[in-house]
C-alpha cells in the first residue's frame, strides 16, 4: 500500500513537473491564450457574485454586497411556486422537441452540401443558409407572423382560394411547438451547419476513392465512411447541446407568446424575465437563473460521463 502510495506521489510529481517544463518550452503559444483568460474571468467570472442575490433581500439603496442575508427563503418561495411544475414541463418539452429536430438538422444540411459538386450553387446556398441566423429574433417573429397571420397572411390567403376558413396559428396551442421548432430550424441550421462542414473537409479523399473502386455508391459512403467520419464531432456537440435542456430560448419564446399559447409557452426564462424586470424581484428571478444553471451543469456532467463510458468522446 505504501509502495502504491509513493509510485502516485511521484507519478503527479513527475505530471506537474512535465505541465510546468511544457509550459515554459511553449510559453509564447500559451501567451495567445491570455487575451481569452482574461475576457472571460472580467466577463464570465467576476459577475458570478451577482448569484449571492438569490439568497438576499435586494435593496437599491445598498446594492447586492450590502442587501441584508435572508437565507433560502427565496429558494423556498420558487419550489413551492404552484406553477413550477408547468414551467419545468414547459422548459423541457420545447427544449426537448428543439433538440430532436434541430440537433440533426444542420449535420444533414452539412452532408447534403458536402455531396453537391456545383461550386457556385453551393457557395450561395451556404450563403443563403447562414443569412437568418445574422438576423434577430425581432425580425423572424415578424416575418413568421406575417407568413401565418390570419389577415392576408400568405398560408391563410392559400387557404382562403381554396375555400377554407382562415387559421391564427400562432394562438392555436397545437401549432405552437411547429413553429417554435420550425423557426428555430430555419434560424440556425445554416450557421451550425459550418462546423460539421468543416469535419467533412478532414476527411480523406482516398476513402472515398477506395470505396468507389469497391463499388460503394453514394448512400453506402455516406454511412460507412461520412457519418463515422464526423462521429466524435457530433458527440462534443451532442454534450454541449444537452446543457440546454431547460433552455427553451427566452427571446424566440417572448416575440411568438400569444395569451391563448401561455399554459404551454411559459417557460423558466419567460417566468424568470418578467418576475424580474417587469416585477422587480431581483432575487427570486435570480433563483429561478441559478436553478437553470444548476440543472444544466449536472446534465452536462452526467451526459459526459455517459459518453465517455460507452464511447471514446467526452469533454474531458
Amino acid at each position: 500500500m505504501k509502495t502504491m502510495r509513493l509510485k502516485t506521489k511521484k507519478s503527479n510529481s513527475h505530471n506537474k513537473k512535465s505541465i510546468w517544463k511544457r509550459m515554459r518550452k511553449y510559453k509564447v503559444l500559451y501567451l495567445f491564450l491570455l487575451p481569452a483568460i482574461v475576457f472571460f474571468f472580467i466577463f464570465g467570472y467576476i459577475p458570478m457574485y451577482g448569484v449571492t442575490l438569490a439568497f438576499k433581500e435586494f435593496r437599491f439603496d445598498t446594492g447586492i454586497l450590502m442587501s441584508p442575508w435572508v437565507g433560502l427563503k427565496y429558494v423556498e418561495k420558487f419550489f413551492s411556486y404552484f406553477q413550477f411544475r408547468l414551467l419545468i414541463r414547459n422548459s423541457f418539452l420545447i427544449s426537448f422537441l428543439k433538440l430532436l429536430f434541430g440537433f440533426p438538422a444542420p449535420i444533414i444540411l452539412a452532408i447534403m452540401l458536402n455531396e453537391v459538386r456545383a461550386k457556385k450553387f453551393k457557395r450561395v446556398f451556404q450563403t443563403v443558409s447562414y443569412l437568418p441566423y445574422f438576423v434577430s429574433w425581432v425580425v423572424v417573429a415578424t416575418i413568421f407572423t406575417k407568413f401565418l397571420s390570419p389577415h392576408q397572411g400568405l398560408f391563410n390567403e392559400l387557404r382562403m382560394a381554396m375555400d377554407k376558413e382562415p387559421i391564427f396559428f400562432l394562438g392555436i396551442v397545437k401549432y405552437f411547438y411547429i413553429v417554435i421548432v420550425t423557426s428555430d430550424i430555419w434560424k440556425n441550421v445554416g450557421f451550425n451547419s459550418i462546423i460539421y462542414l468543416a469535419a467533412l473537409s478532414s476527411i480523406s479523399p482516398m476513402l472515398y476513392e477506395a470505396a468507389s473502386i469497391d463499388g460503394a455508391g453514394k448512400w453506402k459512403k455516406i454511412i460507412h465512411i461520412t457519418l463515422p467520419s464526423i462521429l466524435p464531432t457530433v458527440g462534443i456537440l451532442f454534450i454541449l447541446s444537452m446543457s440546454g435542456l431547460l433552455r427553451a430560448g427566452y427571446e424566440q419564446i417572448i416575440l411568438f407568446q400569444q395569451p391563448p399559447t401561455i399554459p404551454v409557452s411559459e417557460v423558466l426564462e419567460t417566468y424568470s424575465v418578467k418576475v424580474g424586470l417587469q416585477q422587480g424581484q431581483y432575487s427570486y428571478a435570480t433563483v429561478v437563473g441559478l436553478f437553470q444553471s444548476i440543472v444544466s451543469l449536472i446534465l452536462i456532467v452526467t451526459t459526459n460521463k455517459i459518453a465517455k463510458k460507452v464511447s471514446d468522446t467526452s469533454l474531458w
